[in-house]
C-alpha cells in the first residue's frame, strides 16, 4: 500500500475488522488528517501516569499496537499493560496483557463509543475508558461481556471526580481534572 501510494509512510492507521482504518485524532469540525492540539495534550497527560503504573508491575504505552487477533490490531491512545518496558520486544501486547485501554475522543467520539467499544468488549479488555474532549469527562466501561460485545457497567466522571483505576490487585486514583486539557 505504501509502494502504490495508497498510504504515506508514517500515516496513522490501525487494523480494525481486517481493514486498515485511518486514525481520527482531530478536533470536531477539523481535518481528520490533523492531530488536534487538545488530543495531543490529553495523550501527554496520560503519559505522566506511567511511573505510577510501573510500581505496580504495569506500564503505559501510547498510540502503539495491541494485537487482539489476526484481523484486529488497534492502536489505542493509551493502554496499561502488564510487565516491564522490555516485555514486548518480540511481540505486541495482546488482550490478556491489557488492564485498561483509553481512547481520547473528539471528532472520533461516535466511533469510539460503538466500534471501539464493541472491539474491546469482544476481546475481554477489563476496563475501557473514553477521554471525551467534547464534554470534558471520562466515560468508563467495565465488566466486558464477550458474547454480546458490550460492557455491563458504565460510569461517567467529570472534572472534580476521581477515577479509581484497577491495576491488577491494586487501585490507582487519578483526578479527572489532571487528564482534561484546558479549552483554548
Amino acid at each position: 500500500m505504501f509502494e502504490l501510494g495508497v498510504l504515506r509512510d508514517g500515516e496513522a492507521v490501525e487494523l480494525i475488522h481486517g481493514v486498515l482504518v485511518r486514525k481520527d485524532r482531530a478536533a470536531t469540525g477539523d481535518n481528520t488528517m490533523i492531530h488536534g492540539p487538545r488530543h495531543a495534550q490529553a495523550v501527554m497527560r496520560l503519559q505522566r501516569l506511567d511511573e505510577r503504573f510501573r510500581s505496580h508491575g504495569f506500564h503505559l504505552r501510547t498510540q502503539l499496537p495491541v494485537t487482539l487477533s489476526d484481523t484486529e490490531e488497534p492502536e489505542p491512545d493509551a493502554v496499561m499493560v502488564r510487565g516491564e518496558l522490555g516485555a514486548y520486544e518480540t511481540r505486541h501486547p495482546g488482550g490478556s496483557d491489557v488492564a485498561v485501554v483509553v481512547e481520547v475522543a473528539d471528532s472520533s467520539l461516535a466511533y469510539d463509543r460503538t466500534t471501539k467499544l464493541q472491539l474491546y468488549a469482544a476481546h475481554g479488555i477489563p476496563t475501557y475508558a473514553i477521554l471525551n474532549l467534547r464534554d470534558d469527562v471520562v466515560e468508563l466501561h467495565a465488566r466486558p461481556d464477550v458474547a454480546s460485545m458490550r460492557y455491563l457497567a458504565r460510569e461517567v466522571l467529570a472534572v472534580g471526580d476521581v477515577w479509581s483505576i484497577p491495576i491488577g490487585a491494586d487501585v490507582i486514583t487519578v483526578e479527572v481534572a489532571s487528564l482534561v486539557p484546558p479549552r483554548p
